[in-house]
């Protein structure tokens, strides 16, 4: 079943074609929110965006993707989580979701990677609010410029910019740590 298809059903009382959006989009939703800052808490604003999502269904545009309608409430939950919590949150990921179960070929490779990652997720995190919603979005969610403008509420102009000067941050600290 597509989203058109399980929006309609949704629409007309069918539960179980919203459990095929929420089962759809729920890891996606979840990566959202820990990226956009709501860490620990990103399965509360989730539940809250779904929940949401289902009760504004009906002013849903049909000729739009679902995706980027969704990912905009849980950006929004997310946004009033960090807000009411009166400080800049912590930036929580989960990189690398499997494990590998044997032992890798080259450990000393393994763990010049996982310090290059620890390092690039540190400076993100310290990126500035704004820019770092533009890279994330654009960048560990793999939005387009379009998805990213609809997800942020903002204009495209402005996604092209943030995620510009984010991304020349990023670069600068780069440098810096190579230096």
């Amino acid at each position: 079943m597509d989203d058109d298809e399980a929006i309609a059903r949704s629409l007309g009382g069918d539960l179980a074609a919203y459990e095929v959006l929420v089962a759809r989009y729920s890891a996606l939703a979840h990566r959202t929110a820990a990226m956009l800052g709501a860490g620990d808490e990103a399965e509360d604003v989730v539940q809250e965006a779904f929940v949401k999502a289902f009760r504004h269904l009906g002013g849903f545009r049909k000729d739009s993707p679902f995706r980027p309608w969704l990912l905009r409430i849980v950006a929004n939950e997310t946004h009033n989580l960090t807000r009411s919590r009166g400080r800049r949150s912590e930036l929580t990921l989960r990189v690398g979701a499997v494990t590998p179960t044997q032992a890798p070929d080259d450990p000393e490779g393994t763990a010049i990677a996982d310090d290059r990652r620890a390092r690039l997720l540190a400076a993100v995190r310290e990126l500035p609010d704004r820019e770092r919603e533009a890279v994330v979005c654009r960048y560990f969610l793999q939005l387009s410029e379009q998805e990213t403008a609809q997800v942020l509420d903002w204009p495209v102009g402005t996604v092209k910019s943030r995620t510009h000067r984010g991304l020349a941050r990023l670069r600068e600290e780069v440098e810096r740590d190579l230096a």
